[in-house]
């Protein structure tokens, strides 16, 4: 692909304005159904949207050539994400304001720091340990309200989710770098077993498979602006950016966007808090970053 920095940009700025809508669109759908009926939803519509993306490539040929340690592979990843990673993350934001499941979320790049260290055995200098520091600091003054006391922590069981979602994000990037197949072909994979995982999980569970049309479209919303059409723009992004660098960095961007979308469309008045901590968690990692380089 001809490197092209104008389109570049255009395709990360419109990656990073999809993504920065979807706290405000998880906060309203589950205003209409549940986690796990909006997952199975947006699950499927990102699967079928991925697997058009591939026809449209030429890439179908790609799945004939799938090898049984391919498939255990993508068993188990569909596992981690989007099965496992998105449930939890669904559950957190019916549990918390949107403010803070979406600002929360970004405490993973820390947790991929920590579990790099752990085992692929890198480095954990002084320095990188006091930006996470700095990051965790920052989870501390969102989660409190900045009252550094547990009767400003809104939900208890909605931060451990997104804390555990965090931490399936993170753990699920480890294996998908010693992942070497074509990257759109193994999400889908990916999420055909995590569809497989979501439509086992509605059988079992006790609640009856219903959903409104405003939960539906939602779901499917989220489906292809989280899960499907925003993967390919940063991708294309990436691929004709001459400075990735400098394209993957506005992806910080994105949680302070969020937090205006959620302010107009969710309704919900930004707790200061919220913003110094968001600003202590991204700054922990723009310095980790510079720590690398």
């Amino acid at each position: 692909m001809p490197k092209n920095n104008k389109k570049a940009l255009i395709f990360a700025l419109l990656a990073i304005l999809c993504w920065s809508t979807i706290g405000s669109a998880t906060k309203i759908t589950l205003r209409y159904c549940s986690a796990d009926q909006m997952l199975l939803w947006a699950n499927l519509s990102a699967f079928l949207f991925l697997f058009a993306l591939n026809l449209k490539e030429n890439k179908s040929g790609i799945f004939q050539k799938i090898k049984t340690r391919d498939i255990l592979r993508s068993a188990f990843m569909g596992m981690i994400n989007p099965f496992l990673y998105y449930l939890l993350l669904f559950e957190a934001y019916d549990l918390l304001p949107a403010q803070e499941a979406g600002t929360l979320n970004y405490i993973w790049p820390v947790m991929l720091v920590l579990l790099s260290a752990v085992f692929l055995k890198e480095n954990l200098p002084l320095f990188r340990f006091l930006a996470i520091l700095l990051s965790f600091s920052g989870l501390v003054v969102i989660a409190t309200k900045g009252t550094f006391v547990m009767e400003g922590v809104s939900n208890v069981r909605g931060i451990v989710l997104i804390l555990i979602s965090a931490l399936l994000w993170a753990s699920y990037w480890i294996f998908n770098m010693k992942d070497r197949r074509d990257a759109a072909g193994k999400l889908t994979l990916n999420f055909a077993f995590g569809l497989l995982y979501i439509l086992i999980y509605q059988l079992i569970s006790a609640d009856p498979l219903q959903i409104s049309l405003n939960g539906l479209t939602g779901s499917i919303y989220i489906g292809i602006f989280e899960m499907g059409l925003t993967f390919y723009l940063w991708m294309s992004a990436l691929q004709y950016s001459t400075h990735t660098a400098r394209i993957s960095n506005l992806i910080y961007l994105s949680p302070f966007i969020s937090l205006i979308f959620i302010s107009i469309f969710v309704g919900e008045s930004i707790h200061p808090a919220t913003i110094v901590g968001l600003a202590l968690i991204i700054g922990g990692i723009v310095w980790q970053e510079r720590i690398k380089t």
